[in-house]
């Protein structure tokens, strides 16, 4: 056994894991963010921290809805999720859920994904999830800006150019390499379109291992940067004048009993290569897209990158309206070019995706109990559409703020069915309360523009 990995998911035992080189273990939940934490544990305390062991105090945390003086929550790991940290393989690192009381605990975001996944099971679905992982490596400059590891002069249109790949070529191959270590089966990555901006592609995976994947990679992703002297950023729109970092989900429902890909359709007479439960699935998403909005572009940031023009190179390749389309890139819900399944382009980076994933299956999985359609696909350039056109189709657009998103996630029923009544309010009040901060703060736009204009 020379490494463990999410492929083929096994549970090791204490000697398996010693036989590897590792020492320590992290037990890790997540915040609101779903940024990984934990305690470390001695690997000698394996079989106590399986059962639960770690304690910690939720109110320590963004996004725990508890008090001080409530009981501590417990993590518990899900053994089968073990990953030697590739980097440090002396610590091995375990996607967990919280407990309280005895039992599952409500407001954790893997719990909220994994009963998402019981309801779909319990319907005959499983759900399986790929997230383009788009983000920028930059280095801290003196002055306390950032700029790009690389020091060409940078193109009008740097999407795939070599030059650039290459010159990041000594992180990017340790974090590919890590990636298929693990398993994970990277099949492409290159420079895109913003200044120091990369998207690396790799395998789906069902979407609770997907989404323990992506937490780790963000982590994992930073680490190694940092060893070559720059920083990972997962913020969706570090650069004004370019492109943002997406994180789309590509979406599909399985058989659990046999894997069939129950979305793939050769005889789809709307010639986008899905079945009819992946057209009532899509439009459970669009009936509840601008709540859902809310969880997978989480940020102020976030509704900077979704927008149409903005980027040096022309259109900004981000959705901006609601609705769905075949292969077609400027509707919010594509169904890449040969079908069987959809992608939801408005996800970015930021997201937490657990919360994000779970929202948008229970929103399928409406569609498919109510029997919904999405009307036909949008096979023209939406972005060059009228407002008149987009009034006759009856299309709408995407929030165009963080506040207009949260209240859209307020009002929605789908949210607090999702998230349960405790988190529902806390991620609420955090969210709200950081758009408030954000209208309060004077940016250096502001103090150019007004300080002595008058």
């Amino acid at each position: 056994m020379t490494s463990i990995s999410s492929a083929a998911p096994v549970a090791p035992d204490a000697a398996q894991l010693a036989a590897l080189g590792v020492k320590y273990l992290l037990p890790s939940y997540v915040d609101l963010h779903g940024v990984s934490k934990s305690k470390m544990v001695p690997l000698g305390h394996y079989d106590r921290m399986l059962g639960g062991s770690e304690l910690c105090t939720g109110a320590a945390l963004e996004g725990i809805p508890q008090d001080v003086s409530d009981e501590e929550v417990a993590a518990h790991p899900d053994a089968a999720s073990c990953r030697v940290l590739p980097w440090n393989p002396e610590i091995a690192w375990f996607a967990s859920d919280l407990w309280c009381k005895g039992r599952a605990f409500d407001a954790c975001s893997r719990n909220i994904l994994k009963r998402a996944v019981a309801k779909a099971a319990g319907m005959g679905y499983s759900m399986k999830l790929g997230m383009e992982a788009e983000f920028f490596v930059l280095k801290d400059t003196p002055d306390g800006g950032y700029a790009p590891l690389s020091d060409r002069k940078h193109l009008e249109k740097p999407a795939y150019d070599v030059a650039r790949l290459l010159d990041n070529y000594g992180w990017m191959s340790e974090l590919v390499g890590a990636m298929d270590k693990l398993g994970w089966g990277v099949y492409s990555f290159d420079h895109e379109d913003g200044i120091g901006q990369f998207e690396i592609d790799f395998n789906y995976f069902d979407v609770l291992t997907m989404a323990d994947n992506f937490v780790f990679f963000r982590w994992m992703a930073h680490e190694i940067a940092r060893r070559h002297g720059g920083f990972a950023t997962f913020m969706p729109k570090p650069y004004g004048d370019r492109a943002g970092s997406g994180a789309h989900f590509n979406v599909s429902l399985a058989d659990p009993a046999t894997g069939r890909n129950l979305f793939a359709s050769d005889d789809d007479p709307r010639g986008c290569g899905l079945t009819k439960l992946g057209y009532q699935f899509i439009a459970g998403v669009l009936r509840h897209l601008p709540a859902i909005c809310a969880v997978i572009a989480p940020t102020v940031n976030s509704y900077k990158r979704l927008i149409l023009r903005g980027s040096m190179s022309g259109f900004t390749w981000a959705p901006i309206f609601c609705c769905y389309g075949n292969n077609n890139r400027t509707n919010t819900i594509r169904i890449p070019l040969g079908g069987g399944r959809m992608e939801l382009r408005a996800a970015d980076s930021a997201c937490n995706p657990y919360l994000g994933a779970a929202m948008v299956l229970m929103a399928g999985l409406e569609g498919i109990e109510q029997g919904l359609d999405p009307g036909d696909p949008h096979l023209d350039n939406m972005y060059l559409k009228s407002q008149p056109e987009l009034d006759a189709l009856g299309i709408t657009k995407l929030p165009r703020t963080l506040e207009q998103a949260l209240d859209a996630f307020a009002v929605d029923p789908l949210s607090k069915q999702v998230f349960g009544d405790q988190m529902f309010t806390a991620w609420l009040d955090y969210k709200q309360a950081e758009w408030a901060s954000y209208c309060v703060h004077v940016s250096d736009w502001e103090k150019a523009r007004y300080l002595k204009m008058y």
